[in-house]
């Protein structure tokens, strides 16, 4: 699959660790040969211009990282570097969740990225509120089987989980900044959405664990910032998260009660609900499940679930019926997991087009020998009916983030009835954390952008009038979140 036959596999930590910090044991010539090597992968990895693209003055690159030698899984990545001063701007990690759904389809085309593809999928145009204006960007296809990613070892795609992801995604770093040399060291925070609420806390904890194992580490993780889900449906980096699945049992209440809050079901459906379903068991009761499908599919009626104001989009594509451009979530609790279906994705179907088109591919390097034996979808049917191991509650792995004295902000976007503000809010109410600054409004172009409270060790905000995919709703709004979190600052208040 790769362009070039130099793709270093990492079959351990250590492994990585000594190639990615170059402590080699060969002479120097055959260092500086490594050197020259890893030089020359990152110019391979160049993108000269997309196709339909405008003209941009910053710089891009796209290729293949191989995490695993042995059963040929490598992933996919797009770096997008920033508008301006890209050598002192931080390095930002983005991943989607699902799991198995696409960084590429989400975060770079839709939500953060610097394009967004028309309605014919024949040409880009510009993001104006593109977080590259702030930071470099590193989108990853994750784990294995999402988008470009692949595996040689058809097995792979049925036994991903949390904690290969996690151990994967560092994997990739490590080998990724020995391409990229000039980002060893530099400031460092992810940022991921839905059930990347799962993977931004595991890969920033194993990034903790490996930096304390290892006193010159090339990741400088300052912090993370995401949406705070914790079921299945940040010298250390920050990182944000957004609509993260955190915890099961918090999230289901917190759903049913979103649910409910919002007319969305009826008060006796509501009842019916809490009378049957037991949160904190593994498997539902048939009461349950049919409680749960009574409300889905005969009181929620034909709305956007991912932005329950939000119309919904009629266009379909006729050759899969939807069923690949469908956004894959399962809601927090096994007593919830049905497949949230009701969301018709256009932006996902320009997606679709615009990657499987064999230009597309070629200029981003992509699919090279055209031997991934599937077309590219926004997100994985096969991964997230395979998930392995996921956590039940991601919360202990926020308390020793904190701990560890990672920027750690949550945002949640006040129109999801997936992911939706109250499962976040009755997780982190369980963290116990320190109020520093108590709930007040934050202001965006004069107007109220959502409200906020910063505890010790975390800030949480919501971002009014966005839905699932906060940046692609409110993407104004998203910025100011954005520059206010690698500033380390608060919120405005006016």
């Amino acid at each position: 699959m790769s362009r070039s036959t130099y793709r270093v596999s990492c079959a351990n930590l250590q492994l990585c660790s000594n190639a990615a910090n170059t402590s080699y044991s060969h002479s120097e010539t055959a260092a500086a040969s490594s050197v020259s090597l890893l030089q020359k992968e990152k110019e391979l990895d160049r993108i000269s211009a997309l196709p339909g693209q405008p003209k941009v003055a910053f710089s891009q690159f796209s290729g293949y990282v191989t995490v695993n030698q042995e059963h040929g899984r490598a992933l996919f990545y797009w770096l997008t570097e920033a508008s301006s001063l890209p050598e002192k701007k931080p390095l930002v990690l983005w991943l989607n969740g699902g799991p198995g759904c696409s960084s590429v389809a989400y975060g770079a085309s839709e939500e953060i990225g610097p394009f967004r593809i028309n309605i014919t999928a024949s040409s880009l145009f510009l993001n104006k509120y593109s977080w590259n204006r702030e930071a470099n960007l590193l989108f990853l296809e994750s784990p294995a089987g999402v988008g470009f990613s692949y595996t040689n070892t058809s097995s792979d795609l049925k036994n991903s989980g949390d904690k290969r992801t996690a151990q994967d995604a560092l994997i990739f770093l490590l080998r990724w900044m020995s391409r990229f040399p000039g980002y060893k060291y530099r400031e460092f925070y992810i940022a991921g959405e839905s059930y990347a609420g799962h993977y931004v806390p595991q890969l920033a904890k194993i990034i903790v664990d490996y930096n304390k194992k290892h006193s010159n580490s090339i990741i400088n993780l300052k912090g993370f910032i995401h949406q705070f889900v914790t079921t299945l449906h940040g010298k250390y980096p920050d990182f944000l998260v957004g609509n993260a699945v955190t915890d099961n049992y918090y999230d289901s209440i917190g759903t049913v009660t979103y649910w409910w809050t919002h007319s969305m079901i009826s008060d006796q459906t509501y009842k019916s609900i809490l009378n049957h379903c037991n949160f904190s068991a593994d498997k539902a009761t048939k009461p349950c499940d049919d409680a749960v499908y009574y409300a889905m599919n005969r009181e929620f009626g034909d709305i956007d679930q991912y932005s329950i104001y939000a119309p919904t989009c009629t266009t379909t594509l006729s050759d899969n019926n939807n069923t690949n451009i469908i956004k894959h979530m399962r809601l927090k609790n096994s007593l919830l997991r049905r497949r949230v279906s009701g969301y018709d994705p256009c932006t996902e179907s320009y997606a679709e087009k615009y990657y499987n088109r064999k230009d597309v591919q070629k200029a981003m390097h992509a699919n090279t020998t055209g031997s991934i034996p599937y077309k590219w979808t926004a997100c994985s049917d096969v991964l997230i009916k395979n998930w392995k191991d996921s956590e039940n509650s991601v919360l202990p792995t926020y308390k020793f983030l904190i701990s560890a004295g990672l920027r750690i902000w949550v945002f949640s976007g006040d129109t999801d009835s997936v992911v939706p503000v109250t499962a976040t809010r009755f997780s982190l109410s369980h963290l116990n954390l320190t109020i520093k600054t108590r709930w007040y409004p934050w202001y965006s172009g004069g107007q109220v952008g959502g409200w906020t409270e910063v505890y010790k060790g975390l800030t949480f905000a919501t971002v009014r009038g966005a839905g699932h995919e906060v940046p692609l709703f409110q993407p104004k709004r998203a910025f100011v979140l954005f520059k206010s979190f690698l500033a380390g600052k608060e919120l405005p208040k006016s």
